[in-house]
């Protein structure tokens, strides 16, 4: 036997003795919109309640079981100790964009500039994350109910010095009919950028809803009634599809949940917007 070995350490009842060699798992504290997986039985599902130290899980399927906090689950894949959430800090914060939270200071009366979006979830994303910035700049988002009314829009508000109109488009590539409305009203004081997604859920990362991408949906289906169909969500009306995108809005947490693609061109109308 090796005489320069101690198998048991240099005193056996020395405090923390049994934790000695075990894997440290991490706390992480239980927040709405958490994707957790129990290790017995098999249960994937979002947080989408807190009481106490009592959570209560949503699955893909709609249905709803309530657990304890404490050890037993999985966090991307990795073994976890669920904890009450943090309290909310009255320090110096970051806004959901990640931009360094301003305290105390009361919203901006509205810009005449704006920033229009193609529809409602666009809207709601965008605000979401970017909100608090918004408000402080008095920057107010609008929605157009698709891109084929933009020049009406533009004529309404007329865009000239002070008044800037940052547009943000869905499916903005080359030879598509949305690049070719944004090459005809481009000019001073009017940008209009986009992203590269059928629809801005694309922009929403796909691991938040427990999936390595976005599945491709085949042409003459439609493309959120496909995605439900993959995820198994009720799809059968525009209730449904309302539902949906409310269940995927909540796993937004902040910039870190989006693409890059769309976190870059809202900040660019931001910026946009901002200088008139």
């Amino acid at each position: 036997m090796d005489q320069g070995f101690d198998r048991y350490g240099s005193d056996v009842l020395a405090s923390g003795w049994k934790e000695r060699g075990r894997p440290v798992v991490r706390e992480v504290p239980v927040e709405r919109g958490l994707l957790v997986e129990l290790l017995d039985p098999e249960f994937v599902g979002e947080v989408v309640r807190i009481e106490g130290r009592t959570i209560e899980l949503e699955d893909r399927r709609g249905r709803r079981r309530a657990f304890p906090l404490g050890p037993g689950y999985l966090v991307d894949g990795q073994p976890v100790v669920l904890v009450p959430p943090r309290a909310v800090s009255r320090g110096t914060g970051r806004t959901a964009s990640g931009s360094l939270a301003v305290t105390g200071q009361r919203a901006r009366v509205a810009r005449a500039s704006r920033i229009l979006v193609e529809g409602r979830h666009d809207a709601e994303l965008v605000e979401k994350v970017w909100g608090a910035d918004l408000r402080i700049e008095g920057i107010v988002v609008e929605y157009l109910e698709g891109v084929d009314h933009l020049q009406d829009a533009l004529r309404e508000y007329q865009p000239r010095p002070g008044i800037r109109i940052g547009v943000l488009v869905d499916h903005l590539v080359p030879g598509s009919k949305e690049q070719r409305i944004a090459d005809a009203v481009q000019g001073e004081h009017v940008l209009v950028v986009g992203h590269p997604y059928v629809d801005v859920w694309q922009s929403v990362r796909p691991e938040r809803l427990g999936l390595e991408r976005w599945p491709e949906i085949p042409r003459g289906t439609d493309w959120k009634h496909g995605i439900l169909d993959h995820l198994g969500w009720p799809h059968e009306d525009q209730a449904d599809v309302a539902a949906a995108w409310q269940r995927i809005l909540g796993r937004v947490r902040g910039y870190t949940d989006l693409e890059p693609s769309l976190l870059g061109r809202v900040e660019e109308l931001i910026d946009f917007v901002t200088q008139a």
